[in-house]
């Protein structure tokens, strides 16, 4: 989050805390497991529906389009988990420099 300084003089100002790092990270791990979740369901809403249509065209194409949402789903989760890792990082890294900094200014 950035803001002006009185008159806007010396232009925006970094301001950082924890917070906005950690509810990120928990969203990103939330997303994590709604994608796990979806496709499993996904798989599972497809369970049997290749053998009953089997012969017919359809059914390719419905194999087609599981794959590729599998795959997109595994993307999303893989990436969301990578996310929510780095993000934990960076909220430990934000409370070290946090403290250090409180540290350096008492002294």
């Amino acid at each position: 989050m950035a803001h002006e300084q009185s008159g806007g003089r010396h232009g925006p100002v970094l301001q950082h805390g924890r917070d906005p790092w950690a509810g990120a990270s928990a969203a990103a791990a939330e997303l994590r497991v709604s994608a796990a979740d979806g496709r499993t369901g996904l798989g599972a809403g497809h369970d049997g529906l290749t053998a009953r249509a089997a012969g017919l065209a359809a059914a390719a194409a419905l194999a087609g389009v599981l794959t590729s949402w599998e795959d997109r789903l595994a993307a999303i989760r893989d990436e969301c988990d990578h996310l929510s890792g780095a993000l934990r990082q960076a909220t430990a890294h934000l409370g070290e420099v946090d403290t250090a900094t409180a540290g350096a200014v008492a002294r």
